[in-house]
């Protein structure tokens, strides 16, 4: 499924799971776990199907007894989950009416945690706050067709965007449970998580890991042959959570439930691959008084424990982290922007995580990345094979990417893919790896000139289209006017509702765009020109397009000629229809928020030209504002400050990327959000008022 198909069901399972639970007024949290295990119950019954056809082809037959019957050893074989009659979706879907449809739910996931220890205690199982409507109406909206014949990676996605959305709507305390994507997939980017043991301490839903396995995917693997996922969690739903996200994804891990300030569950230390984690940021009250806090392993730099003397808990995790990297091993993590700075004991640890030569990277993002917090974070990135390499140990890229974002809505932000791409391709040439910079541009550059050719088919087909309408309009009021010489005046006029200023000067741009862009060639100069055109053209032909449709419906109504029996049988509509197709496949539709091929044209040219215009020579190079590649000695001048800001300067020159209208949309997604929450702001004022009495 296309990523606007997958976006578009995404948008209207949620609109209509959301809306049950506005009706059952539960809160968020008592509805996402039973939401999310109807999901999970979809996916899994899906795959059974799936697998049992396979399994049943490839049975053998046996002359007498006949085919043999599928037997659970069958489905884990083919890495598939099996289920018992009454835990499969149709068995639900299909109970009558006067079955208690919630006892019937519970008793499905009963049935799987008995086939499998690993789920044992994990799936949800009280859907009996549901009404039985309410249940069927669930079942059914996760019965839709389309969801009947889904793979895996789909589900996989509509879990995760489930996952998404109650975190925004605060299903969770914290919204601890989940890492907004575009940060976990920047941290398994960077490190690149492609064999041996990947563990999460924090593991929350377990997010890292399902990324980790799309990257594994990728690079045409298998994740289970070339990682073992190791988690812990402290909370308890959580860790189901996790345990629940890696089997809708096919994945499996060792999800353990453990306070990590005091347990380690796994006794990784030194032992694993890969670190990545997003941890609960400036927790205070760890008792660092206790035995197993003060001797602990895990606190080892410089060959002694390090105890950071106020109560933030920061650098207790920023310590975990380097103490369970193998000494190859690197990790990632999220971290807020403030530790990058702290002073005193902090600052005295920070210094010697630099002087390992083990920091490699340091990511600033900027705000509204959480759903649940507003400030601005950093990722911090270690590599503990630079520590024996002298040339690459005295060196820390500084990335400041706090300008570099997409608003989502008025209090999120993330990145785009492309986003995510560029800063990855930063990286990449920090390392000297030039290959993913020149795979990026030219995927840019191709994707910007096949769209230019879909732009000049679609313009053609658009101006033969307007050319269509005019002639049909005015043919009838020539005819319209022989019939009737009264009605000359008329005729005239719905002529001229037609003549615009404008018309010339967009036929001819229009020309000049059909002209370059048909021919368009995978070329950063080439396409520029085209790129210019398609955002010149966009406004001035929706406006002249705006005003057609406005005239011709003015003249319709000044001459009543919805009574006229030639004019009903022009069938101008469905012209019109085409016409207004065509505009929208050119300039895309805002209610779905899908962009047309003239921003897209656009778009992915200003992709190639914002990596190229920075590092034009295709290598690594600082630029002012975005990128510096610093050394111990610079980061000890500044007090070992880790801030990329402090380091990458500003930039001042004139941006000639900054795009106006983007802006402007960003501002009405702004305002959007100040006009909700005055509505939300307004009705509690009322209804506190109301309780009043007065």
């Amino acid at each position: 499924m296309q990523g606007k198909q997958l976006r578009k069901l995404e948008a209207e399972l949620w609109r209509a799971a959301d809306q049950l639970r506005a009706n059952s007024k539960l809160t968020a949290s008592e509805y996402s776990m039973p939401v999310l295990g109807l999901i999970f119950l979809r996916h899994a019954y899906n795959r059974f199907q799936k697998v049992k056809v396979e399994i049943e082809k490839d049975l053998p037959v046996h002359p007498q007894r006949g085919r043999r019957p599928v037997t659970k050893k069958d489905f884990e074989e083919r890495n598939a989950m099996y289920l018992p009659e009454q835990s499969q979706f149709d068995y639900l879907v299909s109970l009558p009416e006067s079955a208690d449809i919630g006892e019937a739910i519970d008793n499905a996931m009963k049935l799987i945690e008995d086939e499998y220890d690993n789920l044992k205690g994990v799936l949800p199982k009280n859907f009996s706050i549901f009404s039985k409507d309410l249940l069927r109406e669930l079942l059914r909206i996760f019965n839709k067709e389309v969801l009947q014949k889904a793979e895996g990676d789909l589900f996989g996605k509509i879990y995760e965007y489930f996952l998404g959305k109650f975190a925004m709507t605060g299903a969770q305390e914290g919204g601890e449970f989940f890492t907004p994507m575009s940060l976990v997939q920047t941290i398994v980017n960077v490190i690149e998580p492609d064999h041996g043991i990947v563990f999460d301490p924090a593991c929350g839903s377990a997010g890292m890991f399902v990324q980790t396995g799309y990257f594994i995917e990728s690079e045409g693997l298998k994740p289970a042959e070339k990682v073992t996922f190791y988690g812990q969690e402290k909370a308890d739903l959580n860790t189901k959570l996790a345990k629940m996200n890696l089997a809708v994804h096919g994945l499996e891990g060792n999800i353990q439930e453990g306070n990590t300030f005091y347990e380690d569950k796994h006794d990784l230390v030194g032992g694993a691959d890969f670190v990545m984690a997003n941890p609960p940021f400036n927790v205070d009250g760890v008792d660092k008084a206790k035995d197993i806090v003060k001797r602990d392993l895990r606190l080892i730099l410089d060959g002694k424990v390090n105890l950071p003397k106020n109560d933030n808990a920061n650098y207790l995790w920023i310590q975990y982290f380097y103490n369970y990297l193998k000494p190859t091993g690197r990790a990632g993590f999220v971290m807020a922007s403030s530790a990058s700075d702290a002073g005193h004991s902090e600052k005295d640890i920070r210094e010697k995580l630099v002087k390992t030569g083990s920091v490699d990277v340091m990511m600033a993002i900027g705000n509204n990345f959480f759903y649940t917090r507003s400030l601005p974070c950093t990722l911090w990135f270690f590599d503990r094979a630079k520590e024996n390499d002298k040339k690459k140990s005295d060196k820390v890229l500084m990335l400041d990417a706090r300008k570099i974002y997409r608003k989502v809505t008025s209090k999120v932000n993330d990145f785009s893919p492309e986003q995510l791409q560029n800063l990855i391709c930063i990286v990449n040439l920090y390392r000297g790896n030039t290959q993913k910079f020149e795979s990026t541009v030219k995927s840019y550059l191709q994707t910007s000139a096949d769209l230019a050719k879909e732009t000049a088919d679609a313009t053609t087909e658009l101006q033969k289209q307007l050319q269509k309408v005019f002639k049909t309009v005015s043919d009838f009021a020539t005819k319209y006017a022989k019939e009737n010489k009264e009605a000359i005046p008329i005729a005239i006029g719905i002529v001229d509702a037609f003549k615009f200023e404008e018309t010339a000067s967009i036929y001819e741009q229009q020309n000049k765009l059909i002209a370059e862009a048909k021919n368009a060639k995978a070329d950063i100069d080439s396409l520029e020109s085209i790129a210019h055109l398609c955002k010149a053209l966009r406004k001035p032909q929706d406006k002249l397009i705006k005003q057609l449709l406005d005239a011709l419906s003015t003249a319709a109504k000044e001459y009543q000629l919805s009574k006229n029996k030639d004019w009903k049988e022009l069938n101008l509509k469905e012209q019109l229809d085409q016409l207004k197709a065509l505009q929208q496949q050119l300039s895309g539709n805002p209610d779905e928020e899908e962009p047309g091929l003239l921003h897209e044209t656009e778009y992915y040219y200003k992709q190639a030209h914002w990596l190229t215009s920075r590092f034009p020579k295709g290598i690594y190079t600082d630029v002012e504002g975005l990128c510096k590649v610093v050394t111990q000695k610079e980061i000890e001048a500044k007090d070992w400050s880790l801030s990329p800001g402090r380091y990458v300067g500003v930039d001042t020159t004139t941006d000639d990327d900054f795009d106006y209208e983007e802006r402007l949309n960003e501002i009405h997604i702004e305002l959007e959000g100040l006009n909700e929450e005055a509505e939300s702001l307004a009705k509690l004022i009322s209804e506190n008022y109301k309780g009043l009495n007065i």
